[in-house]
């Protein structure tokens, strides 16, 4: 995979990309002013790559992954290249489009009692998926469907189609979306925080079942979390934003030994187990001071500039670009070559 920013020298993929997006933009209109949440985001998925998208909360990671799809609304701007099978999505008409959403790119939401339909059974909208996009209609419809939740791990498949969402419990109505997500065999899959709402059990199980996909219907996925635990446990590389950009990428092992930006440092310098001390030692957490940037009054410099300790005049002046610091590790901090290393178990 290839992740850069709008301003750095392109940097080569092993393999042609699933999916290019090129200087990502979206503006969304509010009473208080415009708020820029997604600032030139450009990136690379190679086929079979499993992404993860990092980051604190208002960040830009859903919203670029709605913007993926199209899926924001007037007033909301988009502007930007979404490249998939050659042709651009933002520019896409909506009628070609739609053989695209949710056919060749599918989605798992991030709360799935409010994304599935709670007056149709699950097994009604698993065959709405594959009568629109496989085109199977009736008795072949339904045994696809339940060979879906069969998939997806759900107990007596067959019988679960006619109930509805309420019915199932919350790790099994995030399978019921897996499933759903899956119905049309797409290329790629969008996962935004699937885990979140999940315990810790079930969400082990549901990490593990998108592996487990991952490997055998040969598909990409983009992970959007802000866990970095999960992103240890399913990502080949991994994109931290903040503040509506990409401020360094990465392959997971590397990320987690030498963070080269000071944003990806203090994330994970917060988490238990971090730092050079002995596994016997405890420490308190070291969380990153402030809180994140408001999106409608960005400072001009680099955004993360009044949370940092590296941060000098020269990174409160101009916004740094995302350029590469090592083969195949790209940074937008000016002070990447300061960051000590860390030591985090992956």
């Amino acid at each position: 995979m290839m992740v850069m920013g709008t301003t750095q020298t392109t940097m080569t993929s092993p393999s042609s990309p699933l999916l290019s997006v090129r200087d990502l933009n979206v503006r969304i209109p509010t009473p208080g002013g415009e708020l820029h949440a997604v600032r030139g985001v450009s990136f690379d998925v190679a086929p079979g790559e499993v992404l993860g998208l990092v980051g604190e909360s208002g960040s830009g990671k859903s919203v670029t992954l709605r913007a993926l799809l199209g899926l924001h609304r007037a007033p909301i701007k988009m502007s930007g290249e979404v490249h998939y099978g050659g042709a651009n999505l933002l520019s896409m008409p909506d009628r070609a489009l739609r053989s695209v959403r949710g056919g060749q790119i599918s989605m798992i939401f991030q709360e799935p009692m409010t994304a599935l339909n709670p007056v149709l059974s699950v097994g009604e909208q698993i065959t709405e998926n594959l009568r629109e996009h496989r085109n199977l209609k009736g008795k072949a419809a339904q045994d696809r469907a339940a060979e879906l939740l069969d998939l997806t791990g759900i107990p007596s498949p067959r019988a679960r189609l006619a109930d509805y969402p309420h019915q199932f419990s919350g790790g099994m109505r995030q399978r019921a979306m897996i499933a759903i997500a899956l119905a049309s065999e797409p290329k790629l899959l969008l996962a935004d925080e699937p885990t979140t709402a999940l315990d810790v059990t079930i969400q082990d199980q549901i990490l593990r079942l998108l592996l487990k996909l991952v490997g055998e219907l040969h598909m990409s996925v983009i992970l959007v979390t802000h866990d970095l635990g999960v992103v240890a446990q399913t990502c080949d590389r991994v994109a931290v934003m903040y503040g509506g950009r990409l401020m360094e990428t990465a392959g997971v092992g590397e990320l987690f030994a030498r963070p080269k930006h000071a944003y990806t440092h203090g994330l994970l310098g917060s988490l238990p187990g971090s730092g050079s001390h002995s596994s016997n030692h405890r420490r308190p957490l070291t969380p990153i001071p402030g809180g994140p940037p408001d999106l409608r009054a960005l400072p001009q410099g680099c955004t993360f500039a009044p949370r940092c300790t590296y941060a000098t005049g020269e990174c409160r002046f101009s916004e740094p670009p995302l350029v590469e610091v090592a083969p195949g590790h790209a940074s937008a901090c000016l002070h990447h070559d300061r960051l000590s290393v860390l030591e985090v178990s992956v």
